[in-house]
């Protein structure tokens, strides 16, 4: 298990350039949604890249860190 500087570190990244972190975990992301986060997830459920499992459980740990 993670511990929660990594898990918050990997949060701060994700916030301040998502589609950098995306890309660099392997994910397709295309650049005319890069500013659009309900778009970029909506891609990546549609394309199959995640599944709304994933997604929630992201949400989920996010929370935590509030």
């Amino acid at each position: 298990m993670m511990m929660n500087s990594q898990m918050l570190s990997m949060l701060n990244q994700f916030r301040s350039n998502p589609v950098q972190f995306l890309m660099q975990r392997k994910f397709n992301v295309p650049a005319n949604i890069t500013n659009d986060p309900n778009a970029i997830m909506q891609h990546l459920l549609s394309t199959g890249q995640v599944s709304q499992a994933q997604i929630n459980q992201a949400y989920q740990a996010a929370q935590r860190f509030r």
